[in-house]
């Protein structure tokens, strides 16, 4: 099969592969109708994610159609039209019973190494690192699916691949992201990204009664679309964030914060945001902490910063003093995808929102490479990229 695999920093290739198999009970193997191209895989492309290995398969926003399935799965059958969650989670462990399925305890075959980073260890994921599993992931022709009896959920038919992809991961990523900045009716929501994750909790934000929304970002189209989406927008080039959000809020700050941006986060001129690029490329810290700093600055006293950005490993100069004494709040996590999967599904075919806004550049899997580049580099208005193997 023709697979996108990672190669090194910067270098990834569609290659010719071997075909998955089945290789326990639980597993299903479905043909790739549709996959996308995440924020979080840039971090890959980028060398921000260690233990990735030459050749591994890419790819953790994956649906298809279900060809070939293990004696234990009862609940599918082949011709399944299916979604599949990018955290891969038993559904019989302490922490999926409690619905928690990104922190399965059972699905990283990694999980000492996992550990030593750590301290303890998440489910493992589709095409993410060996310290995560060392799964391949779904930007290819076709995917092994572990556990399938817990994971993927079936798409009725008048739910078109654009609507139900992002199912996976980023709508429920958003979702969960505007829940746990804990909103109340009225609140106002700050939101820096609005890459994919941060237009979703946009959305959610005011389906869950959020009254303002203010949105932050430096990209003309991005900032757009968040606009479209009923945000406030501030372009951090031009305008000190802190002081405009100040502005805005009355001097209070807003009531919740949402960091999907994660551990490349950038600033024009901004000191810190230099120091940070600096001792990422020394290899002296492996996360630019930018948003997060300035995030936990704004947020007023008593509220919630919900972190949705991927963050990898360690970050300087976090002021943790400015958190502790102003009583703030943080969630954080992976999300628990399948906890979300048909709740959202059942938002999707009510029409309470159509995710298919967000895909800007469908294209197929050759092209990959090519839009790993423009996704990176922020070129050609890319926000969302779809990729579907076997087309021309």
């Amino acid at each position: 099969m023709r697979a996108l695999c990672w190669h090194g920093k910067g270098d990834v290739r569609v290659d010719t592969v071997p075909d998955p198999k089945i290789q326990h009970p639980r597993d299903a193997l479905i043909k790739i109708t549709a996959c996308a191209i995440c924020g979080s895989d840039l971090h890959l492309f980028d060398g921000y994610q260690p233990t990735m290995e030459d050749g591994d398969i890419l790819g953790h926003e994956n649906m298809g159609e279900v060809i070939e399935l293990g004696s234990e799965v009862t609940n599918l059958k082949v011709g399944d039209r299916v979604v599949v969650p990018f955290t891969i989670s038993c559904g019989q462990c302490f922490f999926c019973k409690k619905g928690l399925f990104s922190c399965c305890d059972r699905t990283n075959p990694n999980a000492e190494m996992a550990i030593k980073a750590m301290g303890h260890s998440p489910a493992g994921l589709f095409g993410f690192s060996h310290m995560l599993g060392g799964y391949a992931g779904g930007q290819a022709e076709y995917l092994r699916v572990p556990m399938a009896d817990v994971g993927p959920i079936k798409i009725p038919e008048e739910v078109s691949d654009e609507q139900a992809l992002f199912l996976s991961d980023i709508f429920p990523t958003g979702y969960m992201a505007a829940e746990n900045a804990q909103i109340e009716d009225g609140d106002t929501v700050a939101i820096w990204g609005c890459g994919p994750v941060g237009q979703f909790a946009i959305r959610s934000a005011f389906m869950m009664g959020a009254g303002r929304v203010i949105a932050i970002d430096e990209v003309p189209e991005r900032l757009a679309m968040a606009e479209a989406g009923g945000a406030e927008t501030i372009n951090f080039s031009e305008t000190d964030v802190y002081d405009e959000l100040m502005k805005r809020t009355d001097k209070r700050g807003p009531d919740s914060c949402i960091d999907a941006v994660g551990c490349e986060a950038s600033a024009h001129g901004a000191a810190d945001a230099t120091l940070d690029k600096v001792k990422a490329a020394a290899f002296l810290a492996t996360d630019r902490v930018h948003v997060l700093r300035q995030v936990i600055m704004s947020c007023r006293k008593g509220g919630t910063i919900s972190i949705p950005g991927v963050y990898i490993g360690m970050g300087d100069k976090i002021p943790i003093g400015a958190a502790m004494n102003k009583g703030l709040t943080f969630k954080t996590g992976q999300t628990h995808v399948q906890a979300y999967t048909k709740p959202l599904l059942d938002k999707i075919k009510e029409g309470k929102i159509d995710p298919s806004f967000v895909v800007t550049h469908p294209t197929n899997l050759e092209k990959a490479p090519e839009m790993y580049q423009r996704f990176r580099d922020k070129q050609d208005g890319v926000i969302r990229v779809m990729l579907r193997p076997g087309m021309i």
